[in-house]
């Protein structure tokens, strides 16, 4: 079996926020114009995030879960995408949430990824709202065992 390409840590903000930093610029800021001022916000400190690291080290992909079950941030440099990244970043957040005892899994999808989220199981919640200027949907997944 070939070794993936890149590999997954799960880390806190106060060990990583320099390369969790380096994906988010790329893909929000720069690419998405999201304003830096809505980019960074308390939440990261508490979060567990995952980075997806490259076998040379470079960061390729982040995501983080918050304390009370919500998935948000999540990013993979466009380079990169494609590859199996996010899939393996949402299954190893969701993995995460179920051994600290989360049953129920929030997010606010950018709708351009809402049937990424659907393959998970996620269901819509509510209307189409903008964030960012850019549009996003609620949604939900319930956790079993």
């Amino acid at each position: 079996m070939t070794p993936l390409p890149y590999q997954l840590q799960l880390v806190r903000w106060s060990e990583a926020a320099p390369l969790l930093r380096i994906v988010r610029e790329s893909v929000f800021i720069q690419e998405q114009q999201v304003p830096v001022e809505l980019e960074w916000d308390e939440f990261d400190p508490v979060c567990i995030h995952v980075l997806a690291l490259t076998q040379d080290g470079k960061p390729v992909g982040t995501a983080r879960l918050l304390p009370n079950g919500h998935i948000g941030r999540m990013a993979v440099i466009k380079s990169w995408r494609g590859k199996g990244i996010g899939r393996a970043m949402l299954q190893c957040l969701l993995d995460t949430a179920k051994q600290n005892g989360i049953t129920e899994i929030k997010l606010n999808s950018q709708i351009s990824a809402k049937a990424f989220y659907e393959r998970f199981g996620f269901q819509v919640s509510g209307d189409e709202f903008m964030e960012a200027d850019i549009p996003h949907i609620k949604m939900f997944l319930t956790l079993f065992g």
